[in-house]
């Protein structure tokens, strides 16, 4: 994760800021019975992956499976249609496709009328992350629909145990998540996923472009983070495209899906000189909090 390399302990000082603030709050985020829970983004993500809704590679090993649901409207009854959803995973070795123009297990699908997504691809596999962890097996989702902040999440499959000693899919929030995976005639699998997409509050254009751009660590001016903006989501760029970070009210961003005990959160300021300054804090699986802070360069 970008931020062990840019996460330097460091003290809070006081700094003047604009009277009026940046980022308007306009209320409490709503929570619905129905709504799906975000989680990870994680590192590689692929935008534009093609319109597809058959992911299976040729010649490639795996176990096929369809994933099928339904997008709702935040009243969890009314079918949205048109709603973009993307989907991507790793190949039955454990290994994405960051870079090939095939975009091998990536693609871009649409509801029809009645709110019906459909995928047929693979069975995902759990992969090592060094240090005796693995990653359960996942699939990673993106929905964007007009009208809602886009949603970006992961499933799981029951039986797997990787569930219980990662952080993301152990907290509470994945538990409608993790997917009981069923067996067709065929012999193939499926498992069904609906989606219930709630408000967000969003950040107004002109303020998101206002702390998009580069920070440089006070403490370490070799240390930079660019962030940059897609679909009204903050987004910190990384090796293959970038982390996003859910607008949480009072200038405060905060990377979703980590374990109930950790966090990472980024807080934006305007100063009086006009200058943009980020407070990063975070707190790990061991509850170290760590405070970095950066400047924006002009």
């Amino acid at each position: 994760m970008q931020r062990r390399n840019f996460i330097k302990n460091t003290a809070l000082c006081a700094v003047a800021v604009s009277a009026s603030g940046f980022i308007r709050f306009d209320g409490d985020r709503y929570v619905g019975d129905c709504e799906t829970t975000t989680d990870i983004l994680g590192p590689y993500y692929r935008p534009n992956s093609p319109v597809r809704s058959n992911l299976v590679v040729k010649g490639e090993p795996g176990d096929a499976i369809e994933l099928s649901g339904i997008v709702n409207h935040k009243d969890c009854k009314t079918p949205y249609k048109n709603a973009r959803v993307e989907l991507w995973h790793c190949s039955s070795k454990g290994v994405y496709d960051n870079a090939s123009e095939a975009f091998n297990y990536r693609g871009t699908t649409y509801t029809d009328d009645k709110g019906h997504y459909t995928f047929n691809t693979i069975l995902p596999v759990p992969y090592d992350i060094g240090e005796g962890k693995f990653r359960p097996a996942h699939f990673h989702i993106m929905i964007t629909a007009e009208g809602y902040q886009p949603l970006v999440t992961q499933l799981y499959f029951t039986g797997d145990p990787n569930i219980s000693k990662d952080p993301s899919s152990s907290s509470p929030a994945a538990k409608k998540r993790i997917l009981q995976v069923q067996k067709r005639p065929d012999g193939t699998k499926k498992v069904k996923y609906n989606v219930g997409m709630s408000d967000k509050l969003q950040v107004e254009p002109a303020s998101m472009d206002r702390i998009t751009g580069i920070y440089v660590s006070e403490k370490d001016k070799k240390d930079q983070m660019t962030f940059f903006k897609k679909d009204h989501i903050l987004w910190l760029k990384n090796e293959v495209y970038g982390n996003s970070f859910d607008y949480i009210g009072d200038n405060t961003f905060q990377y979703p899906g980590l374990g109930p005990a950790e966090s990472w959160t980024l807080h934006f300021e305007i100063l009086a000189s006009g200058e943009v300054k980020l407070t990063q804090t975070s707190v790990n699986e061991k509850g170290v909090k760590e405070i970095s802070v950066a400047l924006k360069e002009k």
